[in-house]
């Protein structure tokens, strides 16, 4: 099977519920019925009832950016599962780099989540990446790999299908700073070499693996000529109608 290319927003602590509704509308506009390249926005947990609304009838999936590992309870500010799928949620961003620095989340966290939502029949968005000072150490292959496997321990074969890896060096998000497409392409490589160890070299090679480090449209090309970058986890150009079409479109003639 082919891999689609994958093109999705991560808009943060971003746009009110109004402005996703525009946002989404402008952006279906130009490519909400196309079908050649997998597309999703993740808004923000008070925009996904808008957002949800506004994608209707056209091929953008809905996407959160986090949820908690609990069904319900007394957890004050959390969001469970079902509160996602009661707005049609696809996709759950998981691990970002952001949670795991300001919020402490462990791999051991972040793999509880991606049971939880591939328990409720969403598709994990798994991020990983090192930190400047983890490259300059030379340790970017071991820190990633260890998210890798530790983020998706226990996942079954079959499960491992609907999963989506980002690879978001630390670094370089939102800092305008970017990964040479050869130093994406060889952590790239390294992920799917570590989907292969956890789910045979078949499945690994079915998966998507996207690039998560401010990627935008005059750098997109390059990224996504390598042989692993199926797409990308897209920051501050998901925020523009304009710049976010022009990724998808990139993907397509890709």
């Amino acid at each position: 099977m082919a891999r689609k290319y994958f093109i999705a927003g991560n808009w943060k602590m971003n746009k009110t519920a109004a402005e996703a509704t525009a946002l989404i509308d402008a952006i279906k506009a130009k490519i909400g019925t196309q079908t050649k390249v997998d597309v999703a926005v993740c808004p923000t947990f008070t925009a996904l009832d808008a957002a949800s609304k506004a994608l209707k009838g056209s091929t953008i999936k809905l996407g959160a950016q986090n949820v908690y590992v609990k069904p319900s309870g007394a957890y004050t500010g959390e969001i469970s599962a079902d509160m996602l799928k009661e707005f049609c949620c696809e996709y759950v961003i998981l691990g970002h780099s952001e949670r795991r620095e300001y919020f402490k989340e462990c791999n051991c966290f972040v793999n509880e989540k991606v049971k939880v939502v591939l328990a409720n029949g969403m598709k994990p968005i798994l991020c990983v990446g090192e930190k400047l000072e983890e490259r300059e150490a030379g340790k970017t292959i071991d820190v990633v790999s260890q998210q890798v496997l530790k983020g998706l321990e226990g996942v079954s074969k079959d499960d491992a299908k609907n999963v989506v890896v980002a690879y978001e060096p630390v670094w370089a998000i939102g800092t305008g700073k970017t990964a040479t497409p050869e130093m994406a392409q060889e952590v790239h490589a390294q992920i799917r070499k570590n989907l292969a160890e956890l789910f045979g070299a078949e499945t690994a090679e079915d998966m998507q693996i996207l690039y998560g480090g401010s990627m935008k449209p005059e750098n997109a090309k390059d990224l996504l000529a390598q042989k692993d970058i199926d797409g990308g986890l897209i920051g501050g150009a998901a925020l523009k109608a304009d710049s976010f079409v022009a990724l998808v479109e990139i993907a397509q003639n890709a």
